[in-house]
């Protein structure tokens, strides 16, 4: 059904593309532009609620000329599909994770490699930095650039009956992870069986015993439910992969400069908003989680260092992300 459905708006979409983003009303004044924002959460998480200030912001700063039309819950497809819908124009917006840009620019995997950032605190001095800005334009070659970051929390283990409290632990199990060469190398070395699956098969697979556990953040024990059928969870903070707003770069070089403007300081607002939504909302999911039943564990996380310490030489020596690995490890000591 969800197939279908997507096909359904697609259709839609590229029917409205073939009179492009701007329309002319019978006396030749222009209407609004229309921008359509696709993502893959649905209307509670705290994700989407950055995403409406998003669309509110654009809208209030352009005084209406520019509007921002938000489809959830992955109504247009998968993140790698509304990818390459934003690669086409068929969508205008999105928000993908940053590993599901990796096989669109090799830079993106640098997100997926654990123990990238040492805090929280990196992480925002890191995203917040020109680093970042300069990594966003490295698909502009392939038709859409990134505007802005959204926190996604840390990753984090977790299983239906085992606390992950030691690479040895995750021995033997089947572990979803994102699609990612990266990520699936990094359960690899810690001793598990990768699996790559869509994020919206995750339940059932965790129900079916088709996987033994995930990772992610505490947000998704309660927004998706995970938490009914995955009972313990391990703080190993592997890993903080933020989600990245990317635009298709024809529908932004047809705004007006002064709406250009707008949009980019309207996802810049929208950051700092979903940052204190953020921390409010994965509080809450916490504490719903413990009423699930699910139990919080905090290991040592030096073996889980030690275990992917190879995926860092790779990267530091690697042409495509070495300069950016150095930045960003650099940026640890502007917190010392």
């Amino acid at each position: 059904m969800r197939k279908i459905l997507s096909v359904f708006f697609v259709c839609a979409l590229v029917s409205g593309m073939l009179t492009g983003c701007k329309s002319i009303d019978s006396k030749g004044a222009d209407k609004t532009v229309m921008l359509r924002l696709a993502h893959n959460h649905n209307e509670a998480h705290p994700t989407h609620k950055s995403l409406v200030e998003f669309s509110k912001e654009v809208e209030k700063k352009t005084n209406g000329a520019v509007k921002v039309q938000l489809y959830p819950n992955a109504q247009l497809g998968s993140e790698r599909e509304v990818i390459e819908m934003t690669q086409t124009g068929a969508v205008d917006i999105a928000k993908v994770s940053a590993s599901a840009l990796e096989s669109f620019s090799d830079v993106y995997s640098l997100f997926s490699l654990p123990y990238l950032f040492d805090t929280k605190d990196h992480f925002y001095e890191v995203m917040d930095s020109d680093i970042a800005k300069d990594i966003y334009q490295t698909t502009k070659s392939l038709g859409f650039i990134g505007l802005t970051y959204y926190d996604a929390g840390s990753r984090n283990f977790y299983t239906k009956n085992k606390p992950i409290m030691h690479p040895d632990d995750l021995q033997g199990l089947k572990i979803r992870v994102q699609p990612s060469a990266t990520a699936i190398r990094m359960v690899e070395l810690m001793g598990g069986a990768p699996t790559p699956m869509a994020y919206g098969e995750v339940y059932t697979a965790l129900q079916s015993n088709v996987i033994d556990g995930t990772e992610n953040n505490e947000m998704a024990l309660t927004s998706s439910n995970h938490g009914e059928v995955a009972k313990e969870y391990s703080y190993t903070e592997h890993a903080m992969v933020p989600d990245i707003l990317i635009m298709n770069l024809n529908k932004m070089n047809q705004l007006k400069k002064e709406q250009k403007n707008a949009v980019m300081e309207a996802a810049k607002t929208s950051t700092a908003f979903h940052k204190i939504v953020w921390a409010e909302e994965t509080e809450k999911a916490v504490k719903k989680a413990k009423k699930m039943g699910v139990t919080f564990h905090k290991p040592d996380k030096a073996q889980f260092r030690k275990a992917v310490s190879p995926l860092h030489n790779q990267f530091a020596n690697k042409k495509s992300t070495g300069t950016y690995y150095r930045n960003i490890r650099a940026k640890v000591k502007n917190l010392k």
